[in-house]
């Protein structure tokens, strides 16, 4: 190793000193002693959010008396069963680690330096060369005898957990944002549209007061054709190829990570190229019932083959008909129809004939903007709560060695 990689890319001023070698047992030890004290809380794996490093639940509404490995405030908890899941917490209250826990108690180096070396790629590296395949662990043996850079000074290591510390805050404030919101656009579907049996929606816009009507899905769209049967080539930079996989399952937008272009004869493909206004459904497999509706920012889009597009007529809002498939009452619908002695599927005449409560086409546009508008605000949040996973990814990278 040269003199240069012994000190990390980023460095807070006022440090410079290489950082030492050490092996990791002489930075932590690991603690076994067992405890099923039911006055203490309890941390099982499905408590902790992975790669958060954040509970899920207040631990005070569980059941106690389990037995575990006792850990104190400032302990790490590292989880060692399926290392990939990143099932890490930094405590600061005592309590019992139920399951395939390490509970490591820093001796020679800041607990919470050692909280934010167990999440670098270096040390999750270590720990998922594991044995077994289903079930795979990480091994103690190695990891222990393993080396991992530290600076001696434990005022830097404090001052590199303390700003990632800082990050994780920002992080868990966003992601909470974005909860939020995920549970109040599910709260409007449910209020902006009739729930069975009923004519008129919980929530209406004020001017509005005529019942809504039923029909099918059928009686709103022009025509209903399956996909393009082609491969998946290239990105030729102009023509993309929608498959189900490219539907995002959260957003249901079309997630441009991989973009492909299809084979094919494209001069004699324009009846695949989506406009304005269509509304997509996955036909078959695990998916089936998602939907996509294309919007012009998303370029020149061509449909596959396993994709049932909806041309929406002039009466009816396109926006208002795509929201309408988040509901429960549509999902409820695919899950029914969907049913087969294979694969699970819905076809063209199946999604036709779903009914919906339609009304004016004024209310329904009034709808569609609002839901749309919240859909963009929850995309926003996500893209900030992305930004910052990436930028906290970035920082353990260039933080340590």
């Amino acid at each position: 190793m040269t003199e240069q990689a012994k000190v990390p890319e980023i460095r807070f001023a006022g440090f410079t000193d290489p950082w030492e070698q050490r092996k990791f047992s002489n930075l932590t030890d690991r603690v076994s002693m067992q405890s099923s004290d039911p006055d203490l809380p309890q941390v099982e794996y499905e408590d902790i959010v992975s790669g958060e490093g954040t509970l899920n639940k207040d631990l005070r509404d569980k059941e106690g008396g389990k037995t575990g490995i006792k850990f104190y405030a400032g302990d790490v908890l590292y989880g060692k069963l399926r290392p990939y899941l990143m099932n890490w917490l930094y405590p600061q209250f005592n309590g019992v680690a139920v399951g395939d826990f390490w509970v490591l108690r820093a001796t020679e180096c800041d607990s919470s330096f050692l909280y934010r070396l167990v999440q670098t790629d270096s040390f999750q590296r270590l720990a998922n060369v594991s044995s077994g395949s289903k079930m795979p662990r990480a091994d103690w043996n190695l990891i222990s005898q393993s080396f991992f850079a530290v600076p001696a000074d434990y005022a830097e290591q404090r001052v590199i957990a303390k700003s990632l510390a800082e990050l994780d805050d920002l992080i868990t404030l966003h992601q909470r944002k974005y909860d939020k919101l995920v549970v109040f656009k599910k709260s409007m579907l449910e209020k902006m549209f009739p729930k069975d049996g009923e004519s008129v929606p919980e929530i209406r816009f004020a001017g509005f007061t005529d019942p809504w009507e039923q029909r099918k899905l059928g009686d709103v769209a022009s025509s209903f054709d399956y996909g393009l049967n082609a491969a998946a080539t290239e990105y030729d930079g102009q023509n993309k190829y929608l498959r189900i996989t490219d539907i995002d399952d959260e957003t249901h937008e079309f997630s441009k990570s991989d973009l492909t272009t299809p084979l094919a004869d494209l001069a004699m493909s324009a009846d695949y190229l989506l406009k304005e206004g269509d509304l997509l459904f996955a036909r078959t497999g695990a998916s089936v019932g998602k939907t996509y509706l294309y919007r012009q920012f998303d370029g020149m889009v061509y449909f596959a083959g396993f994709l049932i597009r909806a041309r929406i007529g002039e009466g009816a809002d396109p926006e208002f008909a795509y929201q309408a498939t988040l509901t429960d009452a549509y999902k409820k619908y695919v899950a029914i129809t969907s049913q087969r002695s294979g694969q699970p599927g819905v076809n063209a005449q199946e999604y036709a004939d779903y009914q919906l409560m339609l009304p004016s086409k004024t209310e329904q546009q009034q709808i569609g903007m609002t839901l749309r508008s919240l859909d963009d605000l929850i995309t926003l949040h996500q893209r900030k709560l992305e930004l910052l996973q990436n930028i906290k990814k970035s920082l353990l990278d260039k933080m340590f060695v």
